[in-house]
């Protein structure tokens, strides 16, 4: 995950989470897979997205990260993707995945003190448009679990949109959400800035730390799917219920 600023972005976008209304995504899928031109994305589509009542016990995931080279998906890209299959019940290790790919865009020095991927690296690497197929054959059928909505989807959208001519939509559990359901439901009061007092963090470690989930290096790809994916399982074992419909959980 690239945080070079992303927190402060993440933070102000969660801090008065709502209930906005979302799509029946099964039925959203179903019209994506008549409109769909691309082959791999049609099967993507075409494969379903579970109906909102199913309880979150019962639905296969899929914990997904992108480390980019900025916070623009209209102007950065993808530099690498990890991602790992879960239930609330366990995380297949043995089928995660990670890819690094060139981007279309600059690699700022920046982001590479942030995630570590060198230019060198990148020269080296494959463009989006050769791991395509087996990524969205790895994404089909799953929800996808993340831990800022506002990086993977429109990252992904924006990279296919640029290299097929059409995008991506798929329903989220979104971890950082999640927090920010109980930890920002207001700004803090005068008390708590006059004794100095700031909201609880909801980036990745410091979520993980409240439900006692052991540290983790940020910023590899690989490394964060999987700490999105023992964040869900904590959230879920803690605040929720397996039998939590799936619809108050995604966007």
């Amino acid at each position: 995950m690239f945080y070079l600023g992303r927190d402060k972005v993440a933070e102000a976008e969660t801090r008065l989470p709502g209930s906005p209304e979302v799509p029946e995504w099964s039925e959203r899928f179903a019209t994506l897979a008549q409109q769909a031109s691309n082959p791999h994305l049609k099967r993507f589509y075409e494969a379903g997205a579970v109906a909102g009542e199913t309880p979150i016990a019962d639905v296969p995931m899929l914990s997904i990260d992108f480390e980019t080279t900025g916070l623009d998906p209209q102007k950065d890209d993808i530099v690498s993707i990890g991602l790992v299959t879960m239930s609330l019940d366990r995380i297949r290790l043995r089928e995660g995945r990670h890819w690094v790919v060139k981007p279309r865009a600059d690699l700022r020095n920046e982001s590479v003190v942030i995630h570590g991927i060198t230019h060198s690296e990148v020269e080296d690497a494959p463009d989006l448009t050769r791991i395509l197929e087996e990524l969205l054959d790895l994404m089909a059928g799953h929800l996808m679990v993340v831990h800022h909505r506002g990086i993977e989807r429109p990252f992904l959208d924006a990279a296919l949109r640029q290299r097929i001519g059409e995008g991506i939509e798929f329903p989220v559990i979104d971890t950082m959400e999640l927090e920010a359901r109980l930890h920002r439901r207001r700004p803090p009061g005068l008390i708590d800035r006059l004794m100095g007092r700031s909201s609880e963090s909801i980036r990745l470690a410091d979520s993980r730390g409240r439900y006692n989930l052991p540290y983790y290096r940020p910023h590899n790809a690989l490394t964060d799917a999987l700490a999105c994916a023992e964040l869900l399982q904590a959230q879920v074992a803690h605040r929720f219920s397996r039998d939590t419909p799936v619809c108050e959980l995604w966007h």
